[in-house]
C-alpha cells in the first residue's frame, strides 16, 4: 500500500514537472477503465496523450478568442447566411477553411449600415480561430488612436510587429467616422507593412469611389486601394438593414398584439334612461 502511494506521489510530481495537467487529473481514472477494459499499455498510454492533447487544443481556442477581441456573441449561429446573396454565402463558406490566409489574401466587405458586415466578419474570425488560426479584431476608430499614440511615443515599430502575429487583422468600420490627415497616415502604414505579409478584412460603408475622404489625397488613396485589392476577395452585401427588419418585425408583432387584445365588434353603449314619467 505504502509503495503504492509512494508511485503515485511521483508520477503526480513528474506529470507536474513536465506541465501535463490533462494526465495528472486523468490517469487514476483511465487506470482502473484500462483494468476493466483489459487495455494495453500502449492504449492506457494513448488515451492519456490524447485528453492531454484535446485538452491543450481547448485551452488555446479559448486564450486566442479572448486575445482576438472578436465580439463573442456575433457568431457563425447567430448569422443567418440564408439572408445572404447565394454568390456571396457560397464565398463565406469557401473562407471558411482558412486557405485565403495562406495566400496572404485580404477580405473585403461592403454594404450599407446594419447589413451585417461586422457580424459576418466576426463569425468568420471565430471560426478560423477555432480552426487554429490567430485574428484580432479593432474598431478603425480605436486602431488609428493606438497606432497614433505609438507613434508619439515612438513605438509604432513595436506595434506593427505585435500586429503581424495574427494571420488575419479584422479593421471593423473604415471611413464610418471621418478621421484627420495624421490619423489615416498612420492607418496607410499599417496596410502597406502588412501587404502581401498578412490578411487584412475590413468592412465599409463607402465604395472605394468615396475613399478619397478617408485618406484624404487621391495618391494615398490609390496606393491604398491598390494593396488591398491587389490578392483579395470582395463580398458586397447589397442586403436590406437587418436591424431595420428586427425592428420593423417587432413592430408588426406589436401591432398584432394589440389589434387581438381589441375587440373587433365593441359592445354597444348602454341606452340612456328613459325621461321620467314614460311609461
Amino acid at each position: 500500500m505504502g509503495r503504492s502511494k509512494d508511485v503515485k506521489a511521483s508520477l503526480v510530481a513528474y506529470l507536474k514537472e513536465l506541465h501535463l495537467p490533462s494526465m495528472r487529473a486523468s490517469f487514476e481514472e483511465q487506470a482502473r477503465r484500462a483494468e476493466q477494459e483489459t487495455l494495453s499499455y500502449e492504449q492506457y498510454l494513448l488515451e492519456l496523450c490524447r485528453q492531454e492533447c484535446e485538452s491543450r487544443r481547448a485551452h488555446r481556442i479559448e486564450r486566442l478568442l479572448r486575445q482576438s477581441r472578436i465580439p463573442a456573441e456575433k457568431d457563425l449561429p447567430s448569422f443567418d447566411l440564408k439572408r445572404l446573396p447565394l454568390k456571396v454565402a457560397r464565398q463565406v463558406r469557401t473562407l471558411l477553411d482558412g486557405s485565403f490566409l495562406d495566400r496572404r489574401e485580404n477580405l473585403l466587405v461592403f454594404g450599407r449600415c446594419g447589413s451585417g458586415k461586422t457580424h459576418l466578419l466576426s463569425a468568420l474570425g471565430q471560426e478560423l480561430i477555432r480552426a487554429g488560426r490567430r485574428v484580432f479584431f479593432c474598431k478603425c476608430s480605436l486602431l488609428v488612436q493606438e497606432l497614433l499614440v505609438a507613434k508619439r511615443d515612438l513605438k509604432l515599430s513595436k506595434v506593427l510587429k505585435r500586429l503581424s502575429a495574427f494571420d488575419g487583422l479584422i479593421i471593423d468600420d473604415i471611413g464610418y467616422v471621418q478621421q484627420s490627415r495624421e490619423e489615416m497616415e498612420v492607418l496607410f502604414t499599417l496596410l502597406a507593412e502588412r501587404y502581401e505579409r498578412g490578411s487584412v478584412l475590413l468592412t465599409s460603408n463607402l465604395p472605394f469611389s468615396k475613399w478619397e475622404t478617408i485618406f484624404k489625397d487621391a495618391m494615398t488613396t490609390a496606393a491604398a486601394i491598390d494593396r488591398l485589392v491587389h490578392h483579395s476577395v470582395i463580398l458586397e452585401l447589397n442586403i436590406p438593414s437587418y436591424r431595420l427588419e428586427q425592428a420593423k418585425k417587432a413592430t408588426d408583432i406589436a401591432a398584432g398584439k394589440e389589434a387581438e387584445d381589441s375587440p373587433d365588434d365593441p359592445r354597444p353603449e348602454p341606452a340612456a334612461p328613459g325621461n321620467p314619467g314614460e311609461s
